[in-house]
């Protein structure tokens, strides 16, 4: 049907699936090469399982929501800045993947990162995919690109984490990506994990622009939920 809100089966996307839910996950694994790292296997686990998950609570309340964000590339109207910023910091937690694989490979374990840091590392990660997913589930335009969703009725949703902070997705991401070189114990991760939340930053900022300029009721909205991501500071 033309309306029929779910992505089309193709072999593009069932590419995008096998990369993105077992391939992907698996890369510091498969480079270090070492299938006893319990912490390779620890992120490979919440990475897959977590993806998995999430998509599934989301569409049972919007059934739309997966059309939209795997079509993220497909969309004409996506902000300029974000046809850079989107795939960049996606590709970053790959990059940490990776990173941290060649770092546990070459150097293997290190003394920075104690057997608690490392648990402490996996409830983080834990909590942070769990705090984006309620942001997932709660807003049906959480899209993959920044884009004003005409097609699809946007509008303003101020419920659930909304109501804390305006951007609660790029929190879970940041934490996320700021805890996986503390569960991979891989100091060299932390270079590609700092980059990216930079950039996160810097994406935030520019669609939080967006948003006050293009979508009705925004502005009125960011006068009550003051803060972008961290309550009390920015």
């Amino acid at each position: 049907m033309a309306n029929d809100p779910r992505p089309t089966l193709s072999a593009r996307l069932v590419v995008q699936l096998v990369l993105v839910v077992l391939v992907l996950p698996a890369l510091p694994l498969l480079i270090s090469a070492d299938w006893a790292w319990r912490e390779g296997w620890a992120f490979f686990l919440i990475s897959t399982v977590g993806f998995i998950a999430s998509r599934a609570l989301a569409a049972r309340r919007h059934p739309d929501i997966i059309a939209e964000r795997a079509r993220m590339i497909d969309h004409q109207d996506t902000k300029t800045f974000d046809k850079i910023l989107a795939p960049v910091v996606a590709f970053g937690l790959v990059v940490i993947g990776i990173v941290a694989g060649f770092d546990h490979r070459w150097n293997g374990a290190t003394p920075w990162f104690s057997d608690w840091s490392r648990w402490a590392a996996l409830a983080v990660l834990i909590g942070s995919y769990a705090f984006g997913t309620w942001a997932l589930i709660e807003n049906r335009f959480f899209s993959g690109v920044v884009r004003i969703q005409h097609d699809r009725g946007h509008h303003v949703v101020s419920t659930g984490p909304y109501r804390l902070i305006r951007h609660p997705g790029y929190v879970g991401t940041l934490i996320f990506y700021l805890a996986c070189p503390v569960l991979l114990a891989s100091l060299w991760a932390f270079l590609p994990a700092v980059i990216v939340n930079v950039l996160l930053v810097v994406r935030t900022a520019l669609e939080d622009k967006t948003l006050r300029a293009e979508l009705p009721g925004y502005s009125e909205y960011a006068n009550n939920t003051r803060y972008r991501l961290i309550p009390g500071v920015w």
